[in-house]
């Protein structure tokens, strides 16, 4: 049973000025199965502040609410609506980063690698969303999956990054599955009030917006939320050494289900619209 330490819960009213720490690797060459080994924290920004790094770490920066400049001008107002754009960033790689307007949130994950590669910017227009489970199940696990990268278009890279949106009332990672690499969810919801739930192995942890859940690898693990609110989740799985992210396994309870098998789907007839916190 994974205990209550795997929920690390977030600010009600959102997260304060600056950098905001959520989990910090152990900076150590042995990757384990035990360890998320990722740095993950949320920065928020004032307008027109810059930040300026060349990190040692393989970096990613999601945008995840009002605009900034790189080589060009990012904005993003909804994180149910819109596309995610992200910076992906090899290890000691410069970069300057200017806000556009007050509260521009980005969420920052890192790990060590020893690959250099070349910077990526990925912008909306550039992922197409995968519908999964459309027409199964009474479409109860209808959701929108966006995957931003991972071990099949970065091979470079330590990280698979990536955003699903949950509608209201329906599931998301179902079948519950699990797979070897440690992996972190980050939650927002379409109204403060919102809420969910996250399965690991046989326990259940009530999740609301900014909470942050930390998988452990093997573990089964699936998401709902409560009817009427919608939950965004940015995913983050880190490889482990010879043993990278390609897939996952379904539980056994739920292994040979063919009414439960993944597929495409097309656009739903919902419209989400994000409520922001006072």
């Amino acid at each position: 049973m994974a205990p209550l330490g795997n929920l690390l819960p977030g600010p009600r009213i959102g997260f304060p000025p600056g950098f905001s720490a959520i989990t910090r690797a152990r900076r150590t060459r042995m990757v384990t199965m035990a360890e998320p080994e990722m740095d993950f924290g949320i920065r928020k920004m004032s307008a027109s502040e810059t930040v300026m790094e060349a990190h040692a770490s393989e970096t990613a920066w999601v945008l995840l609410h009002r605009g900034a400049e790189l080589d060009f001008a990012g904005r993003r107002w909804s994180l149910f609506d819109e596309a995610p754009t992200a910076l992906h960033l090899g290890p000691a790689t410069p970069v300057a980063i200017r806000a556009l307007a007050a509260d521009t949130e980005w969420a920052i994950v890192r790990t060590v690698n020893e690959r250099r590669f070349a910077p990526t910017l990925y912008r909306p227009a550039d992922l197409k969303p995968e519908y999964r489970g459309a027409g199964l199940v009474q479409n109860a696990c209808l959701r929108n999956v966006r995957l931003i990268f991972d071990h099949s278009t970065c091979p470079e890279a330590n990280l698979v990054l990536g955003e699903v949106v949950n509608y209201p009332g329906r599931w998301s990672s179902y079948p519950p599955h699990h797979h070897d690499q440690p992996e972190i969810y980050h939650y927002r919801f379409t109204h403060p009030e919102g809420y969910g739930q996250a399965e690991l192995g046989d326990a259940v942890l009530k999740v609301r917006a900014h909470d942050t859940v930390v998988i452990p690898p093997g573990l089964d693990h699936a998401q709902v939320s409560a009817p009427g609110y919608g939950i965004y989740y940015l995913r983050m799985i880190r490889h482990l050494p010879g043993n990278p992210y390609t897939g996952f396994t379904f539980s056994p309870s739920t292994c040979g289900r063919s009414t439960l098998r993944t597929k495409a789907g097309r656009l739903p007839s919902y419209h989400f619209s994000i409520i922001e916190n006072p």
